[in-house]
């Protein structure tokens, strides 16, 4: 054999041996972490659209009016949320955030503090943002909102396609699009997104309330269904069902900012705290959760700055990219609030899921962004 070809392929057999070894080491390390990792469910919370700016600083005092915010009763509303300091405003926004959520777990985003969140997707909006955070990646292909069904396999439908997970994920959402991001024709997953829900053909009392609800309101939204009804949706699933891998989509945030209502961003983003403050009490109470249980909770997007560009993201607009997340739970240390740390992403959620529950999405998935550093070293 030519000494030259002899030698191209046993460096060929050194790295193919090292790949092998390194990939091997990897599966090992996932394999010894699932041993000692407590979490035995995630839960992804999405408020869509909410900014860093409210959830690290409270409500923005230039908006708290009819002229700027639109505000049916500023009295009430700096009565609700106003306080001196930006510390006692956003604990009085998001109660369940900063009394439980930082105090027991870590969150990111306070570009005060040198904390750095931000999608990387470029759009700044929606669909996007959800693909971003869902496959570990963006695509550059989902350039609008109207896109139509995923290309892409999600990290959820990626953990239902395991033996393990199988039927013990779920998609719960207000968006009508969330069927498309989460390839509900195709994927095999639970959805329940938007107004037109899948209806089992024998209902509990209860159930035949919520179809009518469902069927008999009026839609503010032609795509987005109120937050309420998709949270008692999810309470009832809760009852019966015990996901392992659960998405759950809120959205009024991002529907009454784009409508100018600020006040209403505000109120929506308090119950939406109270929800979640109660998913994780209902969900704590069951024996297969309680103490197992990890909840990330962020946002798709950010939003402009100022008196006008508050209401409105997309690629053109300033700021838009910045986003937080916040983490909670058995396995993530109670560092809290975050200061001068490195810049995380919005596509480091997909593979920080799958590592809590003890597996290796980026061996699947190697464009997939590596996971938060929320796990201790």
């Amino acid at each position: 054999m030519n000494p030259r070809r002899a030698l191209f392929l046993n460096s060929c057999c050194v790295l193919i041996a090292a790949l092998a070894s390194s990939l091997a080491t990897a599966r090992t390390i996932v394999k010894a972490a699932a041993t000692t990792l407590k979490t035995r469910a995630v839960v992804l919370i999405v408020l869509d659209g909410f900014r860093w700016q409210e959830i690290f600083d409270g409500p923005e005092d230039d908006l708290m009016d009819a002229k700027h915010g639109g505000a049916q009763d500023a009295t009430q509303l700096r009565k609700d949320f106003w306080r001196e300091t930006p510390e006692a405003r956003r604990e009085a926004l998001m109660p369940f955030l900063w009394t439980v959520v930082a105090k027991q777990g870590q969150i990111y985003g306070n570009q005060h503090k040198g904390s750095v969140a931000q999608v990387t997707n470029g759009f700044k909006f929606s669909y996007p943002g959800y693909n971003e955070m869902a496959t570990g990646y963006p695509n550059p292909q989902i350039n609008r909102n109207q896109f139509g069904p995923n290309p892409t396999a999600t990290v959820f439908e990626w953990l239902n396609n395991q033996p393990v997970f199988h039927n013990h994920v779920a998609i719960f959402g207000t968006w009508d699009t969330f069927n498309d991001i989460f390839r509900a024709k195709q994927s095999g997953l639970l959805v329940r997104a938007g107004w037109n829900l899948p209806w089992a053909e024998h209902l509990t009392p209860r159930e035949q309330l919520l179809k009518k609800l469902y069927e008999t309101s009026t839609r503010v939204e032609d795509d987005d269904a109120p937050d309420s009804f998709t949270h008692e949706d999810l309470l009832d699933y809760l009852q019966n069902h015990s996901p392992r891998a659960l998405f759950v989509g809120y959205g009024e945030t991002d529907d009454w900012a784009h409508a100018g209502k600020y006040d209403l961003v505000l109120q929506a983003a308090h119950e939406a705290d109270q929800r979640i403050a109660q998913l994780w009490d209902t969900m704590q109470a069951k024996p297969e959760y309680h103490d197992q249980l990890t909840f990330i909770i962020t946002c798709d997007h950010g939003r402009g700055s100022g008196l006008k560009l508050w209401r409105d993201h997309d690629k053109n607009i300033a700021g838009a990219e910045n986003i937080w997340i916040a983490v909670i739970g058995p396995d993530t240390p109670p560092t809290g609030e975050m200061t001068n740390v490195p810049r995380i992403t919005q596509s480091q959620i997909a593979a920080t899921i799958a590592q809590l529950l003890g597996q290796d999405y980026r061996t699947a998935v190697p464009q997939a962004a590596a996971p938060l550093p929320v796990l201790p070293k």
